[in-house]
């Protein structure tokens, strides 16, 4: 299940374009950079304006604490409505309908645990960081190091598949060297963190959710009022689309032979037609819900705020927003499906992450057209806004595990000047970006799928339990803390290298022998058809299908070379060991059971029962919350 995360949670990292159609054609090139010169430009001047801002660590890490629950609520929204959900949740709509819009769900489902669980009290015991929670009553330099390492784990995992889609999306699009795109969106992320902080982080995230929420209007308006905005009617013409019913046709095989048309058409209205495994989608439900609560860069977010209503009230109108953005995409989605076609989508992009961007070139009047493709340009600009913020976030957390946790709270024992912690805090940040660029520049070509997964599991079975424990739960002591980090990310990652996520050499050699034996008669089929084409539409159809056997076939024979010599995985299996594709069913109850026992087992921490009390009262009144910034 990790791998269909890809479209979900970060751009794929290998986009099968079959062609140039569906990208910018060179001629309309210009409009795409003035686009994305636009918003870069406005958010470059919002970080100039936060610069002057930023005075203090407190400035830094949380924006001096002055951001106010709408405006927090926007940038939440802004940090999880990344690209992925913009384009990889419209993607799997336009290709398997129900299912596709089951994940929006998800993901709003995932806000109510953050918002009945850990808003409030996070914001009441916490200063900066994950670490600052565990530290409270548990042994500082120990919960210290502990928290810093997931965090920047959790960071690096998530950061890595970033790049890798930022790369990709620009180099797709306008045509840029993948190493050049991957350069450019570090930079970038640099120029926000290491200048504005968290304040031009948060602005940047807000001018982003929003100019995301008005493109999907936008769209939706278009695609909608055909059907005078009656949901009835846009529905029916979806399960009446020639398109749609031939996509569904194909999902279901020699299942599909005795059906309708209608029913072929109904059928992308029910679920099935891509979640087939409940211990996988209940493993990757666990993941998503639990693992949004830990996420170091959504925790950083109630730190931001003056109160914990404020706090509590920022994850409401997050959850107003997101939910109501996930909407829109249903409509983006079966737009995509009945306008543009699943064939034509999966050409581009076998995921489906061009959907929403070649609904918008369709909307504008076309790949041929300036106004399409300006549309086109706006929202592959969105898109492309959406990492850098979401990197920016990323590195904002993982520099401020390695600055306030480690540099400031373990080596010098909290005895850092104002002005020493503020150098720290940038030294760290161009340390983060130099690695991430450098780790997107290493990953080029590679399947990063399952990293995002993973970043959600680690996320969910060693931070999620740590912090739940130490806030509700007495006994809960230092032993527990280091126990539950190092189970729950050490059982994470360990499960993901021996699942069907990692590349098994002997399968892919096998898979791509059958393609390579196959591909002589399926050529043979597609030239038949294309002599047989009544005119240049139905040509050019079957010429898109032949473009993309021809690629793949060099998928293949390059898979061939890779594994050439090679029989097993990268921690030398030859199958996998374990048949769940995502940990999270595993590994989160290990992850709670291993903060108890080590709690348990742990001799008796007097600071842990001694400060008992004092956390109680203050995650649920707030008395004395107003003393984090100064400790």
């Amino acid at each position: 299940m990790l791998k269909r995360l890809v479209p979900l949670l970060a751009l794929a990292p290998q986009f099968a374009l079959a062609q140039e159609a569906g990208t910018v054609a060179p001629q309309y090139r210009f409009l795409t950079f003035l686009v994305f010169g636009s918003i870069i430009a406005l958010t470059m001047f919002v970080t100039w304006l936060a610069a002057k801002r930023v005075n203090s660590a407190h400035d830094f890490y949380t924006a001096g604490g002055g951001i106010s629950g709408l405006q927090n609520g926007w940038a939440i929204a802004g940090d999880y409505l990344s690209a992925a959900s913009f384009l990889g949740i419209a993607g799997l709509i336009s290709l398997y309908g129900y299912d596709g819009f089951m994940y929006s769900v998800g993901f709003l489902m995932a806000y109510i645990t953050v918002l009945l669980v850990i808003a409030e009290p996070c914001r009441n015991i916490g200063k900066y960081t994950l670490s600052d929670i565990l530290a409270y009553r548990n042994d500082p330099k120990k919960t210290r190091v502990a928290g810093a390492l997931s965090v920047i784990t959790v960071s690096t995992i998530y950061l890595t598949a970033q790049m890798v889609g930022g790369g990709v999306l620009v180099k797709t699009l306008i045509g840029i060297d993948y190493e050049v795109s991957v350069v450019a969106v570090g930079v970038l992320m640099l120029a926000y963190v290491l200048f504005g902080g968290m304040v031009a982080t948060t602005w940047v995230q807000i001018i982003k959710a929003i100019l995301l929420v008005i493109a999907s209007l936008v769209l939706v308006a278009l695609v909608w009022a055909p059907y005078g905005f009656s949901l009835p009617g846009f529905l029916d013409a979806v399960v009446n689309d020639p398109k749609v019913q031939g996509q569904v046709a194909k999902l279901l095989g020699d299942s599909a032979a005795n059906m309708t048309g209608a029913e072929l058409g109904q059928r992308f209205m029910e679920p099935g037609l891509y979640l087939k495994d409940p211990l996988d989608q209940i493993s990757l439900g666990l993941a998503l819900v639990l693992g949004t609560a830990g996420l170091p860069h959504i925790l950083m977010r109630f730190f931001t705020v003056p109160t914990a209503q404020e706090a509590r009230k920022s994850v409401i109108w997050a959850m107003g927003i997101i939910g109501g953005f996930y909407v829109l995409t249903l409509f983006l989605g079966m737009g995509a499906a009945i306008h543009v076609g699943a064939g034509d989508i999966a050409l581009i992009d076998k995921g489906g992450n061009m959907a929403a961007p070649l609904l918008a070139q369709f909307l504008g009047g076309g790949a041929n057209s300036i106004m399409g493709n300006l549309f086109l340009a706006f929202v592959a600009a969105v898109a492309f806004a959406t990492i850098v913020a979401v990197v920016a976030g990323l590195v904002l957390a993982a520099a401020s595990a390695m600055a306030h946790d480690i540099y400031v709270g373990v080596i010098r024992e909290g005895k850092a000047s104002a002005r020493e912690q503020v150098k720290a805090a940038r030294l760290a940040t161009v340390v983060v970006g130099a690695l991430a660029i450098a780790i997107g520049i290493a990953a080029k070509g590679q399947n990063v799928a399952h990293l995002v997964g993973l970043a959600f599991a680690v996320a969910a079975s060693a931070n999620l339990p740590c912090i739940v424990l130490t806030l509700y739960w007495r006994r809960c002591n230092t032993g527990g803390i280091i126990a539950g980090m190092v189970v729950g990310t050490v059982t994470a990652i360990g499960l993901v290298l021996v699942s069907p996520n990692m590349t098994y050499p002997l399968k892919v050699q096998a898979d791509a022998g059958k393609l390579l034996a196959e591909a002589p008669v399926r050529q043979a089929a597609l030239a038949d058809k294309l002599l047989a084409a009544p005119d240049a539409g139905a040509q050019q159809k079957v010429q898109k299908l032949i473009a993309k056997l021809d690629k793949d076939m060099a998928k293949a024979r390059d898979d061939l070379q890779k594994t050439a010599g090679k029989t097993t995985s990268l921690v030398g299996l030859e199958k996998p060991l374990l048949a769940l594709k995502n940990p999270g069913i595993i590994s989160i109850p290990l992850g709670f059971l291993a903060v108890i026992l080590g709690s348990l087992l742990w001799r008796r921490d007097e600071r842990a029962d001694e400060m008992w009390e004092e956390l109680y009262v203050r995650q649920n009144t707030g008395i004395g919350a107003s003393r984090a910034q100064d400790h």
